[in-house]
């Protein structure tokens, strides 16, 4: 881990670009990415920081949104957000994401008063190895001359696999489920809002995964296409993005060339801090 801020971040710093009666309208970039396309993670997490933008006093607490377009990171996002719902606990914001005119991300978002109440929450598993134990990306990656592995080895999110990774070819068991433990590398912000975002980010990293080992299907597979396409999650807790968070997930489904996938992610001392949904379409040429 190092002080250097990182290289995501920036896009996070979304520019207020002017208001309407109906939306507040923001504008933002993307990061380089080796295929140009705009990460899903970067669009969601920069529609949760558009639609904070707009909310005072209440923190964010679910989302949900579909992916409409590929994304160009050669080209400013813009977002609207519409106010939909302001009560006295709960207030709900409409993001969509835009380029060139039409939507690429449409998300719903709700927010909360802080408030007490009856407290559980499913339990950290047993067994787990300490993050320290297994390899990064970075090593798994370092001998692979290829633009996108270079990409993934050089992330500001150092991703561990616990059973091993699916970059090249999949290793461990194939079944339905994995975990991994992750954390941002870099110096970030004392501020929940912030680190509740940057959650965001990395949850559509590897969430598709277990989809993928279950069928012996790696990332660099020759002709997979995968995109995520409609994603929900849900914020039980604080916690820090710059420190490891073990992210359980599992895929009870897949058909039609799509398959489902459940994360669950928890602070190294165990809280549960979200839990994740997506749907996402997977092809494998035959």
């Amino acid at each position: 881990m190092t002080d250097r801020e990182p290289d995501f971040l920036s896009t996070l710093r979304l520019e207020d670009t002017g208001a309407s009666t109906r939306e507040t309208v923001l504008t933002g970039t993307s990061h380089w990415s080796p295929n140009g396309r705009v990460f899903g993670g970067q669009v969601l997490a920069q529609c949760v920081v558009a639609a904070q933008a707009t909310i005072e006093d209440r923190v964010i607490h679910s989302v949900h949104g579909y992916f409409l377009r590929p994304g160009d990171t050669s080209v400013p996002i813009t977002f609207g957000v519409e106010r939909i719902h302001d009560g006295r606990s709960f207030a709900a914001r409409r993001t969509q994401a835009y380029q060139n005119g039409v939507p690429i991300f449409s998300m719903i978002a709700s927010f909360q008063t802080p408030d007490e109440g009856v407290e559980h929450q499913e339990e950290f598993p047993a067994d787990v190895p300490a993050p320290e134990t297994l390899p990064s990306a970075a090593e798994v990656l370092s001998g692979i001359d290829h633009p996108v592995a270079r990409a993934w080895a050089e992330r500001s999110v150092d991703l561990r696999h616990v059973e091993g990774p699916v970059f090249a070819s999949v290793q461990g068991e194939r079944v339905p489920r994995q975990a991994v433990w992750f954390r941002v590398n870099g110096a970030l912000p004392e501020d929940p809002a912030l680190h509740r975002a940057v959650l965001a980010y990395a949850s559509d990293l590897s969430i598709l995964e277990p989809i993928m080992r279950r069928h012996g299907v790696a990332w660099g597979t020759p002709g997979v296409k995968s995109a995520s396409l409609d994603h929900a999650m849900w914020w039980h807790r604080d916690g820090r993005a710059d420190d490891w968070i073990l992210y359980t997930q599992e895929s009870p489904s897949a058909q039609g060339g799509r398959g489902l996938a459940f994360g669950r992610m928890f602070s190294r001392d165990g809280r549960l801090l979200a839990t994740v949904a997506q749907e996402g379409m997977l092809r494998i040429p035959r």
